[in-house]
């Protein structure tokens, strides 16, 4: 049997001493077929339906970031779910929030989870936050191809940088270009209301809890002018995923603490439909 056949147990002697640090060109090598940019694709036939996935939000406080997501899918004109998860954690210190083709979207998380523990195990250390936010941008630029198509992708990167011990967000176009946000940011179908909103309400100085409270806002405003974004669904207990990533690590709120900003901020608005107001100057 030749050299690179050579096998302990059932995996290959090749799958043992993988020559990068990468996971992505370890598959590329090895499994290049499975990588979401190599396949092939039918011709298209009018528009692509597929589920969809639609607003993120993050927001920075000192000392952490916040990371959140609406919960709704849709294909078309219809919701195709009503309680997707949109928000991963990519590792101990950074999450992804996701838009756009929601199985695309799901797989590419995963893999860029992988591709994150597996630089572990083989540098012997973590990629820093500026690391992990490029090889999410190289996994975006792979999918181009089906970008072109009408199957993009296009994420929220946030997380806490250990090296500069603070908050840090980064959005993406669908080629991979990537940009670091400062103070907050949104992508999906509803970002533009969702950003309008923290724009005038988000402060540098504000506590986690305000943060918290600043995005399901956020998250609130986009729902209230974007039907593809779902908004804080009391009937069925479907609630925004939101997290916080801080020197601690990430964490997502469970249910109750999540429906309790929910619940705070539904009273609020049966007094004021349209939300806190900022000051004219």
């Amino acid at each position: 049997m030749e050299a690179n056949t050579r096998s302990t147990g059932r995996l290959p002697a090749a799958f043992l001493t993988p020559g990068s640090s990468s996971f992505m060109d370890f598959l590329s090598d090895h499994s290049p077929e499975i990588l979401p940019g190599n396949r092939s694709l039918p011709p298209l036939q009018g528009a692509v339906e597929a589920p969809h996935g639609t607003t993120i939000v993050a927001a920075s406080f000192p000392g952490g970031v916040v990371l959140a997501g609406d919960r709704r899918a849709t294909m078309g004109n219809m919701i195709a779910q009503r309680d997707i998860e949109k928000v991963f954690p990519a590792d101990e210190y950074s999450a992804v929030g996701i838009a756009g083709t929601a199985g695309l979207a799901v797989e590419m998380v995963k893999l860029f989870q992988l591709e994150l523990e597996h630089f572990e195990k083989v540098e012997g250390a973590t990629l820093s936050l500026e690391g992990k936010a490029n090889r999410l941008s190289t996994m975006i630029r792979g999918n181009l191809a089906m970008a072109m198509q009408g199957l993009a992708v296009v994420p929220l990167f946030a997380g806490y940088d250990v090296d500069r011990e603070k908050g840090r967000i980064f959005s993406y176009d669908v080629t991979g270009g990537r940009s670091e946000e400062h103070g907050y940011a949104a992508t999906g179908s509803g970002s533009v209301f969702a950003r309008g909103s923290m724009k005038k309400l988000y402060r540098n100085d504000l506590t986690e809890e305000q943060s918290l409270t600043l995005v399901v806002q956020a998250l609130y405003d986009a729902a209230d002018d974007d039907s593809a974004t779902g908004g804080p669904d009391v009937a069925r207990r479907i609630y925004p995923i939101v997290t916080v990533i801080n020197d601690e690590g990430f964490r997502r709120l469970d249910d109750a603490e999540s429906s309790e900003i929910a619940r705070a901020i539904l009273e609020r608005r049966l007094e004021q439909p349209d939300g806190p107001r900022a000051a004219l100057l």
